[in-house]
C-alpha cells in the first residue's frame, strides 16, 4: 500500500464498486464486486485518488450520478401516485356523497320536462330510502290535490277541464316513470326490504288511485266510443306491473293467439302473454328474453318465430296452432313468415288457469321476473279455439274485416284489470294504416 506525503496522516478509503446495475441509460454493469484500499491525504480530493484499474474513479462517479438519478425518478413517480391517489379519493368522495336527484321532470329549474337521463339519477343504491320516498309521496300528494281542482273544474266548464286533464295526466305519466325507477332500483339495492315494499305498496296504490280519477273524467269518452278501442302501456321493465284477463282459457285441441303490438326494447321485448295452469307455468306462452328470437311455448315445449318487430312501430302478428302433429304458423302484418310441426302433439290446452299480459309466470298467477317482463304497447289481444285462415289473418292485419273477434277471448276493456302502473290509453287499431 502507498504511503501518503510526509507530515501528513495517510488515511485509508474503502470503496465498494457495486456489481451489475440495470440503469436508465447504461448499457451495463460495473463488473464484479471488489474492495480497493488506497490512501489518500486528508485535504485531498476522493473522486481525484488514484485507484487500481484504469478508469475505477470514473466509473465510480458515474455510477453514483446515474444511482441519484435514479433516485429522483423514483421520487417524482411516488409523488405523481400521491396526487393520482387523492384525486380519486376525492372523486369517490363525490360519488359517494351523491344520492338522489334534485327535482323531478316537470318540477326542476326552468320547468323542464320529461324523463332525465338514467345516469343523472344518482347512486340510488346509497340513497335513504324513507327520504327520497317521502319525497315522492310529497310530490304525488301534491298531485292529488291538482286532480281535485281538476274535477271541481270539470263542474263548472268541461272545455276547461279537458285540458287541464291533459296537461296533468302528461304530468302524472312522467312522474309515474320517475317513481316506479326510483322503487325498483331501491329494490334491487336491498336497502330495507321491509319499509321499501310497504312505500312502494302505498305508491302503487296512489297510482292506481290516480289512474282510477282520470278515467273518471274521460267517462264521458269511453261511453262514446267501442269497447275495444284501447290498448295496454307497459312503460318499465318490472317485476309488478302487468294486466290480467278475467277469463280463463277453456280445454283446447287448437286455437290461434292474434295482437297488435309495439316495442323497441332491447334486448328482448319480453313476454306479452303468458297462460299458467296447476302444475305446469308455462302451458302457453309468448315471450323473447335476452338476444334469443321471440319463441312460443306449449307445455314447456318451445318453437321460435321468425318475428322482427322490435323497432318502435306497430305490428300485427297472429300464432296458431293445432294439437294434432302440432302443427303452428306464425304471421307478421298479414303475411305467413314461418310454419313447424311437432310442437307438443296431441296434448290439448288445459283450462282452469291464469291468463296475464306483461309479464312470464313461474307460478300460478305470480313469480314474475323483471328481466323477462314485457316492455312496450300491447292491443286487440283475441284468442280463438280453431286455426284462423291466411285469409283471415290478413283481413286482421288490414282492417279489412272489424268484425272477426276471439270467439273465447275478446278484447274489451271491461275484461282486462291492470296493476302495479300498466296503463290504458286510447287507441285504433288501424290508424297507422291510413
Amino acid at each position: 500500500m502507498a504511503a501518503g506525503p510526509p507530515g501528513s496522516l495517510p488515511r485509508l478509503l474503502l470503496l465498494l464498486l457495486l456489481p451489475p446495475l440495470s440503469l436508465r441509460g447504461r448499457g451495463q454493469g460495473l463488473g464484479q464486486t471488489r474492495f480497493v484500499c488506497t490512501s489518500v491525504p486528508l485535504d485531498g480530493d476522493v473522486c481525484a485518488a488514484p485507484a487500481p484499474g484504469a478508469g475505477s474513479a470514473e466509473e465510480l462517479r458515474s455510477a453514483v450520478l446515474q444511482l441519484r438519478e435514479t433516485v429522483l425518478q423514483q421520487k417524482e413517480t411516488i409523488m405523481n401516485q400521491k396526487e393520482t391517489i387523492r384525486e380519486l379519493t376525492a372523486k369517490l368522495g363525490r360519488c359517494e356523497s351523491q344520492s338522489v336527484l334534485e327535482g323531478l321532470p316537470g318540477e326542476g329549474k326552468g320547468g323542464r320536462k320529461g324523463p332525465l337521463p338514467k345516469n343523472t339519477m344518482g347512486d340510488l343504491s346509497r340513497a335513504p330510502a324513507a327520504e327520497t320516498l317521502s319525497q315522492l309521496g310529497q310530490t304525488l300528494q301534491s298531485l292529488k290535490t291538482r286532480l281535485e281542482n281538476l274535477e271541481f273544474s270539470r263542474m263548472n266548464s268541461s272545455g276547461q277541464s279537458h285540458n287541464l286533464k291533459d296537461m296533468l295526466q302528461s304530468k302524472i305519466d312522467d312522474l309515474e316513470k320517475q317513481v316506479l325507477s326510483r322503487v325498483n332500483s331501491l329494490e334491487e339495492g336491498k336497502l330495507g326490504p321491509k319499509n321499501d315494499s310497504e312505500e312502494r305498496g302505498k305508491i302503487e296504490s296512489t297510482l292506481t288511485s290516480l289512474h282510477q280519477r282520470i278515467s273518471d273524467l274521460e267517462k264521458g269518452q269511453k261511453d262514446n266510443r267501442p269497447p275495444d278501442r284501447f290498448q295496454l302501456t307497459f312503460p318499465l321493465r318490472t317485476n309488478y306491473m302487468y294486466a290480467k284477463v278475467k277469463k280463463s282459457l277453456p280445454e283446447m285441441y287448437a286455437f290461434s293467439v292474434c295482437m297488435w303490438m309495439k316495442s323497441n326494447a332491447s334486448p328482448g321485448m319480453g313476454t306479452p302473454f303468458s297462460y299458467a295452469v296447476p302444475g305446469q307455468a308455462n302451458e302457453l306462452v309468448l315471450i323473447e328474453w335476452g338476444n334469443n328470437p321471440m319463441e312460443i311455448l306449449i307445455n314447456d315445449k318451445v318453437a321460435k318465430l321468425p318475428f322482427v318487430i322490435n323497432d318502435g312501430k306497430w305490428h300485427h302478428i297472429c300464432v296458431t296452432w293445432t294439437t294434432r302433429d302440432g302443427v303452428w304458423e306464425a304471421y307478421q302484418d298479414g303475411t305467413q313468415t314461418g310454419s313447424g310441426e311437432n310442437l307438443a302433439p296431441y296434448h290439448p290446452i288445459k283450462p282452469q288457469g291464469v291468463l296475464v299480459l306483461g309479464q312470464e309466470q313461474d307460478t300460478l298467477g305470480g313469480g314474475f321476473d323483471a328481466t323477462q317482463a314485457f316492455v312496450g304497447e300491447l292491443a286487440h289481444f283475441n284468442v280463438w279455439d280453431r286455426k284462423l285462415s291466411p285469409g283471415e289473418v290478413y283481413s286482421l292485419a288490414t282492417c279489412s274485416s272489424k268484425a272477426l273477434t276471439g270467439n273465447v277471448i275478446a278484447w274489451a276493456e271491461a275484461n282486462i284489470d291492470i296493476y302495479g302502473g300498466a296503463t290504458k290509453w286510447t287507441f285504433e287499431a288501424c290508424r297507422q294504416l291510413n
